[in-house]
């Protein structure tokens, strides 16, 4: 299936640069050990909430693994280098929706992501951190499908952001500005339930929490996974979204070059 072979090729691709995503998850592991260790410092004076101490090391130390697979996706799924280059065109050509195209493309990079980054990560703070595992086979289950959904909605913004440079022709300030407000309502620096009312309230009606703060406490089982029914609900509508955006592109395209 050609879709298949798009996303197996995306991941082939990564794979010649292991070497250097080494370099990579040693920042990350680096700067999710800091975030934890202020936390624990905190966790010293105060309760915490229901997280406590050892709660919000495994809340950042999970968070921290799951930005490469929900947050760190490419800048506009790579749309807006190929408007620059004219190579929008062709693929718009191409006898294949370009949602699914790129779409699939990124669905390579997640799953090298998750097993080259993602799991290394969490691995190495379960050491560090002395973490425990969930003891459910049930919270995997729900976990796991939390986290495929995050990463389908991730997808589908992307794919927006990269396909306003059609109109535009330059997207990279929304990706930054997507990033900007992904890290605010994400739950990742703080947990939402500790956010000003006013703040929390906003954070409800986008779908950033189900990007980082509902994956996160499904799996340390503070949530049901139930929870993730919203998650498919924002999925379902980014798709309807993603789809008309390509049908408007498709009935006029204008490629400029000098």
């Amino acid at each position: 299936m050609l879709f298949a072979v798009l996303a197996r090729k995306a991941y082939a691709r990564n794979l010649q640069y292991r070497g250097s995503h080494l370099l990579h998850n040693a920042v990350s592991a680096v700067f999710g050990f800091i975030y934890a260790s202020i936390w624990s410092g905190l966790g010293s004076d105060s309760s915490l909430g229901d997280y406590g101490a050892k709660g919000m090391v495994g809340y950042i130390a999970f968070n921290q693994a799951v930005l490469w697979i929900t947050q760190f996706t490419t800048n506009g799924l790579g749309l807006e280098q190929s408007v620059r280059t004219g190579q929008i065109a062709v693929d718009l050509m191409r006898p294949v929706h370009l949602f699914y195209q790129a779409m699939s493309r990124e669905w390579g990079q997640v799953w090298y992501q998750f097993l080259y980054k993602f799991i290394p990560i969490y691995v190495l703070y379960m050491f560090i951190f002395s973490l425990q595992l969930p003891q459910k086979a049930s919270v995997y289950g729900w976990t796991a499908i939390a986290l495929i959904a995050a990463a389908y909605i991730s997808i589908c913004m992307n794919y927006l952001i990269g396909i306003a440079a059609l109109w535009t022709t330059e997207s990279r300030w929304l990706y930054w500005l997507n990033y900007s407000f992904s890290m605010l309502l994400s739950g990742f620096f703080i947990p939402l339930e500790w956010l000003p009312g006013w703040l929390r309230t906003i954070s409800s009606f986008t779908p950033y929490p189900y990007l980082l703060y509902y994956p996160t406490r499904i799996y340390m089982q503070f949530e049901q996974g139930t929870i993730v029914l919203g998650a498919l609900l924002w999925g379902i509508g980014f798709t309807c979204v993603c789809l008309a955006v390509t049908h408007a592109v498709r009935r006029k395209l204008e490629v400029q070059g000098g």
